[in-house]
């Protein structure tokens, strides 16, 4: 099966051909790709080198002109490096585009920590206005894509990953997605780490929501879940452990609930190792999950 990676080029490349809109701004990553569609569009195909500050100031300088800038590179790259670019050239001035990150928190293991972000969606947090996706399988991937580029002049963050669920579902670009019913609990699980929720879940009687975009957060298909599951939530991301817990405590405020956050530890781990052995070192692996959603749910999970 392809990544979610490999959609994007030539997802991206028919969107030029399609929108005279759209451009594609790199930093050298991911340039073959774009190879034949800078030959067609070379106005609108724009490598800038090894300059990442550069790369989100020329974005914001094409949208000021009425592009649709479509912005790539490696997550630590693009959100982390370049912040203050993101902070003033696009946020200040008010300016749209659409960041499409690889390499997510520790796609690249061997490439050490300098090529991992797993704060990338926390950072954006700090920011007004940002649309954030996580697409959980390549097919999820392409729609989100497509969504992203015709959201007007939006900010919008599209998250890419090697990670990926073994099937892909419906995703509107908004909505949170009911995959389980159950009445002891609610655990959401954020893009790739659909599976395996749903394995370490399997038998409990505990809703799961699907959520591919997680930033507006879909605070009402929240509210409804736990109006027969209960008001005990875990959250369960791809990157920093509890980016999403003050989105969830603001949807339930006025309700008593509890909120377990679990994702990508602080403590950075400093052998390359394989994104299994990064997954179990984190707890996110299927088996680590049950323990953890269990110890937090109580006995009463399992019907």
């Amino acid at each position: 099966m392809d990544t979610m990676r490999d959609r994007f080029a030539p997802v991206v490349s028919r969107l030029l051909d399609e929108d005279p809109r759209v451009a594609v701004v790199l930093a050298e990553i991911g340039r073959d790709g774009f190879e034949e569609a800078q030959h067609r569009h070379p106005d609108r195909v724009i490598n800038v080198g090894i300059r990442e500050q550069l790369l989100i100031g020329a974005g914001a300088g094409l949208a000021l002109t009425g592009l649709r800038p479509v912005v790539h590179t490696f997550a630590s790259f693009l959100v982390e490096r370049p912040f203050e670019q993101v902070k003033l050239d696009l946020g200040h001035q008010d300016v749209g585009a659409v960041l499409v990150s690889a390499a997510a928190s520790f796609d690249w293991p061997s490439g050490g920590y300098t090529h991992m972000a797993p704060g990338d969606v926390a950072l954006l947090d700090t920011l007004d206005g940002w649309t954030v996706h996580v697409p959980g399988h390549p097919d999820e991937a392409e729609t989100l894509l497509r969504h992203a580029v015709a959201a007007g002049d939006d900010k919008v963050y599209v998250r890419l990953s090697v990670q990926s669920n073994a099937e892909p579902l419906a995703v509107d670009g908004a909505r949170f997605r009911t995959v389980r019913e159950g009445r002891a609990g609610v655990v959401v699980a954020v893009g790739p780490m659909l599976d395996a929720v749903l394995d370490a879940t399997e038998e409990l009687d505990i809703t799961v929501l699907y959520a591919t975009t997680v930033r507006p957060f879909d605070s009402g298909a929240l509210r409804r879940a736990t109006e027969t599951a209960g008001t005990d939530v875990v959250l369960v991301e791809p990157y920093l452990a509890g980016t999403s817990t003050s989105a969830a405590n603001d949807a339930l405020a006025d309700l008593p609930h509890r909120v377990l956050g679990l994702g990508v530890g602080r403590r950075e781990l400093r052998r390359y190792g394989e994104i299994e052995e990064h997954m179990a070192a984190h707890g996110l692996d299927a088996g680590a999950l049950r323990k953890r959603i269990t110890g937090f749910l109580g006995t009463r999970v399992r019907g």
